[in-house]
């Protein structure tokens, strides 16, 4: 799908052209840590720096006869060096590297550039749900547990809930993201027996990278499933916001709602129909990022030093998993950003119940003056299954209730009826929240 919501520039990083642009960048960096170390020369260095380049097309055809990309990628490479009178050099090319040396060291610089547009999207997301919550502190709204009337909240209150959990967001990513930031030049198994550990460190620092510690023939997975389960936990909440955004657009509830255009159509047959479209959107693309998690847990596990079975798993959901998740953040962030709130169907809402909702400070109330719990529980029950059953008046059945209003004072029920005094913490809540963030 693509719409204004779509960076057109994470297709770019993911595709053919940059990813080999990435490994020619590690055969180079390799090249010149190594001049400068006296193991290749340094005109050879420097002729690759200048005229080592590759063709897409001509990479193909030369996979389709050998079946060995990164041989493919180097015999098209020496072509071009060829073409431009330096054959002498391009021997210098690969040189002491084993394939994933090059695969899985580019492969990290190709996650570092699509994990920078992610980070951009959580940051403009953070800045977004904190407006709103601020907007709506204190836009009362009924709580609500397994989807019934709880106690009063507020819409703001949500909101915040969801800027403190995408904060955390932040700091996986970061996290995440470091961890993934490294490349291997150790050869075959792992054990420098063509280049040494001072080398690798040297190549890596020209890319930027960290050189990992231990490797086997590749960067060990556990980082690469981290990274992954760390997406799917972002897009995870995108889902999860957007699920509550279609709770309260039910026509029941209409408390909130997607922005919708006044030339939108939201069904074929039905004029009338305004359906939460992006939000559903939203809540199905998470499935297949959690997925993914998925399947980055199963490239853990590879025979002995290495085998391929993870390769081909992650040229699918590498890509998909960042492209997937930049786009559920532009999209959550937009849903949030026009999102159009009925503070008014709130109200009614909450009202709806009758003051059921203060049923938990009545039991308090009566504790407080002396009465069991296990008493009050029951005087309290009585008449808010009555209320909830006759849709009555819950307060007006506890006054006239003789075992409550033997108990209690007008002033003891003003104050357990009091939405004010349920609230009275909302305040310290958004200190807490947005002072931390």
């Amino acid at each position: 799908m693509i719409d204004r919501y779509t960076r057109p520039h994470m297709g770019r990083i993911w595709s053919e052209e940059n990813r080999y642009r990435q490994w020619l960048e590690v055969e180079l960096a390799a090249s010149e840590a190594l001049a400068e170390l006296g193991e290749v020369p340094v005109e050879a260095a420097q002729a690759l720096r200048q005229h080592a380049d590759f063709d897409v097309q001509r990479i193909t055809e030369i996979e389709a006869e050998v079946r060995h990309d990164v041989i493919a990628f180097t015999t098209a490479v020496s072509e071009k060096m060829a073409e431009a009178g330096q054959a002498e050099h391009s021997r210098w090319l690969h040189y002491g590297l084993t394939s994933n040396d090059v695969v899985d060291t580019a492969q990290a610089l190709v996650i570092r550039q699509a994990s920078e547009p992610i980070t951009a999207g959580i940051e403009k997301f953070r800045e977004v749900l904190k407006r709103r919550a601020w907007e709506f502190k204190d836009a009362v709204i009924v709580g609500r547990t397994h989807g019934v009337h709880a106690e009063p909240t507020t819409f703001g209150l949500k909101v915040a809930n969801w800027y403190a959990e995408v904060s955390r967001h932040a700091t996986r990513f970061s996290e995440a993201r470091e961890q993934i930031r490294v490349g291997k030049i150790s050869g075959a198994v792992g054990t420098f027996a063509h280049i040494s550990p001072v080398a690798e460190e040297k190549i890596c620092e020209r890319l930027g990278l960290l050189a990992a510690p231990i490797s086997s023939q590749v960067i060990q997975r556990d980082r690469h499933a981290h990274y992954v389960s760390t997406l799917a936990l972002i897009a995870a909440t995108c889902e999860k916001i957007a699920l509550e955004v279609r709770h309260l657009q039910r026509t029941e509830v209409r408390e909130a709602q997607e922005y919708f255009s006044k030339s939108q159509k939201g069904s074929s047959a039905m004029p009338h129909k305004k359906n939460p479209i992006t939000s559903e959107q939203i809540c199905g693309l998470a499935r297949v990022v959690r997925a993914n998690a998925q399947a980055a847990f199963e490239n853990v596990a590879l025979w002995h030093e290495r085998d391929i079975s993870h390769s081909s798993v992650e040229r699918v959901i590498l890509p998909d998993s960042t492209i997937l998740v930049e786009y559920l953040l532009a999209k959550t962030t937009d849903l949030i950003d026009r999102l159009l709130v009925y503070p008014e169907h709130m109200r009614k809402n909450l009202e709806s119940g009758g003051g059921l909702v203060y049923s938990g400070q009545l039991l308090l109330e009566l504790a407080a003056k002396g009465v069991l719990r296990e008493q009050a529980y029951r005087w309290v029950q009585r008449n808010a299954m009555k209320a909830w059953e006759e849709d009555g008046d819950f307060r007006a059945l506890a006054e006239a209730d003789s075992d409550i209003a033997g108990v209690l004072q007008s002033a003891d029920f003003d104050h357990a009826f009091s939405l004010e005094n349920q609230l009275r913490h909302v305040d310290a809540i958004f200190e807490r929240v947005f002072a931390a963030g």
